[in-house]
């Protein structure tokens, strides 16, 4: 599926205003989760958004997960419905399965996405935190096809080998936490290529995931000029030299692990 380099993340966002504000900048993609218990706020920031002139609804792409609990086959379609009620659209337009645990069974629960975009609840299915055989398992499962998978993709965190699957099979890669959580301004690569760009080290982050297709990210942001460094770190150039010099930073450990 298409979708633009920069999201707006919104785990963490409680006010529908940041989620209104970042759509009026240009942001088209929004992410959400059941766990994040705010499906409701960025429903209210869309409403105010449509609210405010001549919008169009179709041109967001919605998206939210359903969590380890909800996986059951039976809980898919239900919970599904809700989380579309709560955001205030008619279709989803990226469902993802959170995490590959709790009750999620791919001969189960992925027929059960199928039904969903059948029916037109769903425009199309995504997963998130998976491993290579669990991509290809879903893979081999659903009748629609992978739209995205979404992954902690940060120059702190970097697995080339989910890249390669991705270009394999034509979904795309959705990066959150693209900016480790706050940390890219301690990584020395990356503020290197920073002060070379008279840059951030963040929007350098971003540029960097950005750069590696099918990469598109979703950093968290509330405040307008977080929202606008964010959404343009997208038309920075890096040269393949500085890609590479942050391909090679030491990698750490992952923020959200398992």
């Amino acid at each position: 599926m298409h979708l633009p380099p920069v999201g707006l993340g919104t785990m963490g966002i409680d006010d529908p205003e940041p989620v209104a504000a970042a759509l009026s900048l240009g942001y088209r993609h929004l992410d959400t989760a059941r766990i994040y218990g705010n499906e409701a706020v960025v429903g209210e920031g869309i409403a105010a958004w449509l609210a405010d002139g001549d919008r169009d609804r179709d041109d967001v792409t919605v998206a939210t997960k359903l969590w380890v609990d909800d996986l059951a086959a039976e809980d898919v379609g239900p919970i599904a419905r809700e989380s579309a009620d709560l955001l205030g659209v008619a279709t989803l337009d990226l469902l993802y399965v959170h995490r590959p645990r709790g009750a999620y069974d791919p001969a189960e629960t992925l027929p059960a996405l199928d039904r969903l975009v059948d029916e037109g609840v769903v425009r199309e299915v995504g997963v998130s935190n998976f491993e290579i055989d669990d991509l290809d398992r879903a893979i081999d499962v659903l009748d629609a096809p992978l739209a995205a998978h979404q992954t902690e993709f940060h120059p702190l965190f970097y697995r080339p080998e989910l890249l390669e699957h991705a270009r394999e099979h034509g979904y795309a890669v959705v990066a959150y936490s693209p900016l480790a959580g706050g940390r890219v301004n301690e990584v020395d690569a990356v503020v290197e290529v920073a002060e070379a760009h008279d840059a951030t080290p963040e929007s350098v982050a971003i540029a960097w995931a950005t750069a590696k297709d099918p990469v598109v990210t979703i950093p968290k942001a509330s405040s307008e000029r977080h929202l606008r460094a964010n959404l343009a770190a997208a038309d920075l150039d890096l040269t393949p030299d500085e890609i590479a010099a942050i391909d090679a930073v030491e990698r750490e450990a992952e923020l959200f692990p398992e």
